[in-house]
């Protein structure tokens, strides 16, 4: 059994919700990363491992779940952008806004950059599910960035 090491945010999601805040086995090999993980999966016979979907290669199959009302559910984009996969989540870029103020002009730029076609374009080519629409009109609004 591979995992992530307990720094890890991967490590903290996977423990609260895939262990219900309970805590691993000590028999549970520790990675420094997730690419880590998926090798040693890879690499070693019978198996089983979590890391972010962005590292999942050839070597080795993302392993569909069973949802609390029975449903199985295959880990893919759709199912990750529509919170049915029970273990997708949202990695989040956080700013320091001063309430009732605007962000400065460089930090909506980047925002603007990392919610445009083409920064979501990069999150798919790296390998993680690019977000909904609704979600990026809704945190422009929020952030009242146009788009």
């Amino acid at each position: 059994m591979f995992g992530r090491n307990s720094v890890s945010g991967t490590y903290g999601y996977f423990k609260s919700k895939a262990l219900c805040k309970g805590d691993f086995l000590d028999n549970v090999n520790e990675q420094p990363g997730s690419a880590s993980v998926v090798q040693a999966v890879a690499s070693s016979l019978h198996a089983i491992g979590y890391s972010g979907a962005g590292f999942q290669t050839a070597s080795v199959r993302a392993v569909p779940l069973i949802r609390d009302d029975g449903v199985v559910v295959a880990p893919s984009s759709e199912t990750a952008a529509d919170g049915s996969y029970p273990l997708a989540r949202f990695l989040y870029v956080y700013v320091n806004k001063v309430p009732n103020k605007p962000l400065p002009k460089l930090t909506q730029e980047f925002i603007r950059l990392v919610l445009s076609e083409e920064g979501q374009a990069i999150v798919a080519k790296d390998g993680y599910v690019p977000l909904p629409q609704s979600i990026i009109r809704q945190t422009l609004r929020q952030l009242d960035i146009s788009p």
